[in-house]
């Protein structure tokens, strides 16, 4: 592992990089205490992003205004809602695939976690969209030709090309949808949800042909054919990529193996990954990898866990706690088991940090990526709080790993242990500033754990003083 902060030292070094805290005994500005040049803010680069998506929308009406000289009588205009949807239904769908095509750029600009939150925004539109499609398209026919609703959808499915086709695909949409509801997709297994999801591309595939063989906008526009097709090759040659080849050839450099395991505490174990060149995937602290163990089980699903120790040439470490079905099983996962790692992921790191002052707040398994920052996040001695939540003394995690990284660094932790009763106003602001002992207004914050924890202590900080766009999120779900 790389060489942490000696307290007494003149440097430390953090991503294989030594810098200065002193000079001529005297210290040096916050930018040496390992402050960089922050990126622009998060609320900025996803209205970039949204304005990059707001113009992909009006782009396919465009497409289907231009070649729409006239709409006359009621048929016709329903016919002409249910082909604008169609437009901008699968222009979500290609834009919702891409979102988790795991484009590194992507992840760069908005971070992965933010990803999925679009991608389910995204997703939910593209199948409304969709059925209001199918709706308006038998509703204008039946109103163009005086037929019922029944008798046209039988006319419209069994007489026109590829419309059954499209119909199963379109099933196999709302199916994910209903599952994907939040109340629903805690009920469902993780590997029951996994691979229905796995079934969108099926139906991308089933809807594709109908779009060409009875598609006003298409069937007879070469132009708009083309530029049709031509998004579909892009973003499906960019989630083959990405989602493939990148994963197998750095599977091939990289000749990840499990090496050995070690439990934890509250049944968390640690996972020990061997292989070559690590140094090369350029993960920094803070980011996860998604994770496909080779066993017979386990090969085709990919599970998304951070790194729990900073990189180091021969050794990748993450701490998985159990909660599910694998989880609860990655103890018994055999050493030497070949492994395939997606990534690095995410933009929980130091990179964004502004202030020379930073708390560290985690809880639950969120103790992963908070115990690999607080090792190697440039800082000098008492710029450093971690803050760890947890229901009794068995939960905590690497708290040996945390009490000497502490004391090496000079740094200050604190543990929450117990109930909810033994700390009834763990979110409010009075209880940060307090637990702190400073001005929080000086901090920045990194925050990790279980949905509803990190909103209510993000609200705390920001009554306390700590400015939004300060407080760095990364939240434990799918």
């Amino acid at each position: 592992m790389p060489p942490a902060y000696r307290p007494g030292s003149e440097a430390f070094a953090t991503d294989g990089k030594v810098m200065a805290l002193t000079k001529n005994g005297k210290s040096l500005p916050a930018e040496s205490a390992g402050v960089s040049r922050p990126p622009l803010p998060q609320a900025f680069r996803e209205s970039f992003f949204a304005l990059g998506v707001a113009c992909g929308a009006v782009a396919a009406f465009v497409m289907w205004w231009r070649d729409t000289t006239g709409v006359n009588g009621a048929g016709a205009w329903l016919v002409a809602i249910g082909r604008v949807t169609a437009l901008e239904g699968t222009y979500a769908v290609l834009l919702t695939v891409l979102l988790l095509a795991r484009v590194w750029w992507l992840d760069r600009m908005i971070g992965m976690d933010r990803l999925l939150v679009w991608h389910r925004w995204v997703g939910e539109t593209a199948i409304w969209l969709l059925c209001v499609h199918a709706f308006f398209i038998v509703w204008g026919y039946s109103s163009s030709f005086h037929a019922s609703f029944p008798t046209e959808t039988k006319v419209v499915l069994l007489d026109l090309p590829d419309m059954l086709t499209a119909t199963a695909g379109l099933a196999l949409f709302v199916a994910v949808g209903v599952l994907s509801v939040r109340f629903i997709r805690k009920k469902v297994r993780y590997q029951t949800w996994y691979f229905i999801h796995l079934y969108l591309y099926l139906a991308i595939a089933l809807s594709f042909a109908h779009q060409f063989s009875t598609g006003i906008d298409f069937a007879s526009h070469p132009l708009n054919r083309a530029i049709w097709i031509a998004a579909y090759g892009v973003v499906f040659g960019l989630l083959c990529w990405y989602r493939i080849v990148v994963p197998l050839r750095s599977s091939l450099r990289h000749r990840l193996r499990v090496d050995h395991l070690t439990a934890e505490a509250d049944g968390s174990v640690s996972v020990y990954i061997a292989g070559h060149s690590l140094r090369r995937l350029q993960a920094q602290s803070g980011q996860f990898f998604l994770w496909r163990f080779l066993t017979r089980d386990g090969w085709w699903q990919a599970h998304p866990f951070s790194l729990s120790a900073p990189v180091d040439d021969g050794l990748l470490r993450l701490t998985v706690r159990a909660s599910g079905d694998f989880t609860s099983r990655v103890d018994a996962i055999a050493v030497g088991s070949k492994v395939i790692a997606e990534g690095p992921f995410g933009s929980f790191t130091a990179r964004r940090r502004r202030n020379a002052k930073v708390l560290l707040i985690a809880a639950g398994a969120g103790i992963a990526p908070i115990r690999c920052l607080f090792e190697t996040l440039p800082a000098r001695p008492g710029d450093l709080t971690l803050v760890y939540r947890a229901h009794d003394e068995a939960s905590l995690a690497l708290r040996h790993e945390l009490d000497e990284i502490a004391g090496r660094r000079g740094a200050t932790v604190r543990y929450l242990v117990g109930s909810r009763a033994k700390y009834p106003d763990l979110f409010s602001a009075k209880a940060w500033t307090a637990l702190v002992g400073e001005d929080l207004a000086e901090f920045d914050a990194y925050l990790c754990g279980p949905r509803e924890f990190v909103g209510a202590v993000r609200a705390a900080l920001k009554s306390a003083g700590v400015q939004g766009n300060r407080i760095y999120l990364e939240r434990f779900e799918l």
